[in-house]
């Protein structure tokens, strides 16, 4: 039986709604109401150090205020489990937002003895809000946030030294780019065996071509890289509300196309059935780098 696949969720815990498609749901100031509630609640002497005090004034303000896409307590406990288990040295995020995985996940790995979290945010005002919280909860020896398009971010790492290989990968940015950039850190070797994907997301809203691709055979994807597949899918191949999500802030997206990865890895996925914090049907896809075939 999956993690919860016969769990039901405790709606008393459950964040405000998700607004209605055509409003916004993030980035209308919400973010930085987030941290004026934090800073001003009145357990503040209390948070202060404390990752799961931090965390608890985020729910708080998503049960009581505004809706926030955070991983939220449910999925976010899959990965914390997870993180226990493989006890990684190095993880990467992408996608930051307010710091709510950052704070829950760079605890863990500071629990498990790891090294280095580091949070990959493209927008540089909710990267702000998360170093915030990140030093408000004494994670700032841990937790390093890196601004700019994950992408580019992750080539820069690689590229001054920062980060040669990645552990543990917890992916929950622009859905188009999951399979771009987990293409792109095969090409760097940053993914090898041994390494683990944590995909958030993959029903709600769904991420068919992710899955598709850490749930082929080593065969398949070697005859769609021989046909000069490019790296990943169009971003077309999603719902609007999904592919224009960053449009108005950031531009259109640009996904990598040129990398194509490493056909040659092998790995062993799964869906871990769970909950958005608003109580919605959600999964995280764990996905497990077990060998590289030769070529």
């Amino acid at each position: 039986m999956s993690h919860s696949e016969h769990a039901q969720f405790d709606n008393r815990k459950a964040y405000v709604p998700q607004e209605e498609e055509g409003t916004s749901f993030f980035d209308d100031g919400r973010e930085i109401g987030l941290l004026h509630f934090v800073y001003g609640h009145p357990s503040i002497a209390d948070i202060r150090g404390s990752p799961t005090g931090v965390l608890k004034a985020i729910d708080e303000y998503g049960r009581t205020k505004k809706y926030m896409m955070n991983v939220g307590e449910d999925k976010g406990k899959i990965v914390g489990d997870l993180i226990g288990e493989v006890k990684p040295q190095t993880m990467v995020e992408l996608g930051g937002y307010v710091g709510y995985s950052a704070l829950l996940f760079g605890d863990a790995l500071k629990r498990s003895g790891g090294k280095r979290y580091f949070s990959l945010e493209r927008n540089p005002e909710f990267a702000a809000v998360i170093m915030s919280l990140v030093d408000l909860a004494g994670l700032s020896d841990v937790v390093k946030v890196i601004v700019g398009p994950s992408g580019d971010s992750i080539k820069r790492l690689h590229t001054d030294g920062l980060l040669d290989h990645i552990d543990l990968m917890f992916l929950d940015h622009y859905k188009p780019a999951y399979t771009t950039d987990l293409k792109l850190c095969e090409h760097l070797k940053l993914i090898k065996p041994g390494s683990v994907l944590a995909a958030d997301n993959v029903i709600k809203p769904g991420n068919p071509p992710y899955l598709e691709y850490v749930r082929s055979t080593v065969e398949a994807k070697r005859d769609r890289y021989e046909k000069g597949e490019s790296n990943g899918t169009e971003a077309s191949g999603f719902a609007d509300r999904t592919k224009n999500q960053y449009r108005a802030r950031e531009g259109e997206e640009k996904l990598s196309t040129e990398i194509k990865g490493n056909p040659n890895l092998v790995y062993e996925s799964k869906l871990i059935k769970s909950f958005e914090p608003t109580g919605i049907p959600d999964g995280v896809e764990i996905t497990r780098c077990v060998r590289e075939e030769s070529a």
